[in-house]
C-alpha cells in the first residue's frame, strides 16, 4: 500500500471510531452539499423523479430527492463505520429476519435472491451473511479506484460473503457452482447492450433489463426469492422477502423478470425516496 493509500486508510479508519450522532451530523452537511452545492446528479435524479412520478408536483418530487441525498449520505457515513464496527453493534442496525432463505436452501436447490439497488445495502449484506449457515455469494459491480475496490472488498467479505464481479461473472462463478450456495444480485442494473435485454413497463415506459439473472435461474433450476430492503428509522434497516418460485426452470421465458419489475415498481411505490436515482435507468429508448 502506498503512503497516499495509507494516509486516506487511516483517515477513514479515524473517522470510522466517530459516535454514531457525530457521523450523521457529517452526512446531514454532505446532503446539504450534495443538493445544494456541487449538485451530485441531481439533474438525473429529477429527470428520473419526473419520469417515475409524472403525477406529483415539483415540490413533492424535490422532497423526495432530498430524503434520496439524505439516504445516500447517510449509507455512504455507515459503510465508513462498517470498518470498525463490532459484529454486535452492527447486529443492532438490522431487524430483519433471513431464517426462510435457510429453509428454502435446506430442501436441496440453490437460491438466486434477485434484490434492487436500496438502502443500505452494505448493512443488510453483514447481517443476512451472519444469518446464514449456507455460502452467501454476491455479484457486485467493482469500482476502478484500486484502493477503495480493495477496501470495499475487505468490508463486504467481512462475515463470510464470497464476491462475485459482474465483468468477470463466466470466469469466477464456476468456482462455486458444484457448492450449495445462495447467489445474490442486484437485479435492476441497465443493460449495456439494450438489443439483448427484456423490456417491460416500468413506472409507464418500456425499460429494458439485464436477462443474465432470469437465464441463470431458469438454466439451473434454482429457487429464486426477490428482496426489499428499507429503512425503518434512520440507520436501522429491515426487508420484505417474496419466494417466486421453487424452481425457475418451470417458469416461461420472460416471466421471472415481468414479476422482479412488477416487484421493484411496487417496492419503490411504498418508499420512493429508498432507491438509487442517481442511475439513468431509462437512458435506453425501445
Amino acid at each position: 500500500m502506498r503512503l497516499k493509500e495509507r494516509l486516506l486508510y487511516a483517515l477513514l479508519w479515524s473517522l470510522s471510531l466517530l459516535p454514531w450522532f457525530v457521523l450523521y451530523r457529517i452526512s446531514d452537511l454532505l446532503t446539504l452539499i450534495g443538493f445544494y452545492g456541487v449538485k451530485y446528479r441531481k439533474k438525473v435524479v429529477l429527470d428520473n423523479l419526473a419520469i417515475a412520478f409524472p403525477e406529483k408536483t415539483q415540490t413533492e418530487r424535490n422532497r423526495i430527492a432530498w430524503k434520496f441525498y439524505r439516504l445516500l449520505m447517510d449509507t455512504l457515513v455507515e459503510s465508513i463505520k462498517l470498518i470498525t464496527l463490532s459484529k454486535k453493534a452492527t447486529q443492532k442496525k438490522f431487524t430483519g429476519d433471513a431464517s426462510v432463505i435457510n429453509e428454502v436452501m435446506s430442501k436441496g436447490r440453490n437460491l438466486q435472491v434477485m434484490a434492487m439497488h436500496n438502502f443500505n445495502w452494505e448493512l443488510v449484506n453483514h447481517n443476512i451473511s451472519m444469518q446464514l449457515t449456507y455460502p452467501f455469494i454476491g455479484v457486485y459491480m467493482p469500482i476502478a479506484n484500486p484502493f477503495f475496490e480493495n477496501l470495499m472488498r475487505k468490508i463486504r467479505t467481512r462475515y463470510g460473503t464470497k464476491l462475485i464481479r459482474a465483468t468477470k461473472f463466466r470466469e469466477e462463478f464456476p468456482a462455486y457452482k458444484d457448492i450449495h450456495h445462495i447467489l445474490a444480485l442486484v437485479a435492476d442494473q441497465s443493460p449495456g447492450d439494450p438489443n439483448n435485454a427484456f423490456w417491460y413497463p416500468f413506472f409507464g415506459k418500456l425499460t429494458p433489463f439485464v436477462t443474465g439473472p432470469e437465464r441463470g435461474a431458469r438454466m439451473n433450476g434454482t429457487a429464486v426469492l426477490f428482496g426489499h430492503f428499507y429503512p425503518v428509522r434512520r440507520g436501522h434497516y429491515t426487508f420484505d422477502w417474496k419466494i417466486v418460485t421453487e424452481n425457475a426452470a418451470e417458469l416461461p421465458e420472460g416471466e421471472l423478470t415481468r414479476m422482479y419489475v412488477e416487484f421493484v415498481e411496487a417496492s419503490i411505490r411504498k418508499s420512493p425516496e429508498n432507491y438509487l436515482w442517481s442511475h439513468r435507468r431509462w437512458k435506453h429508448a425501445k
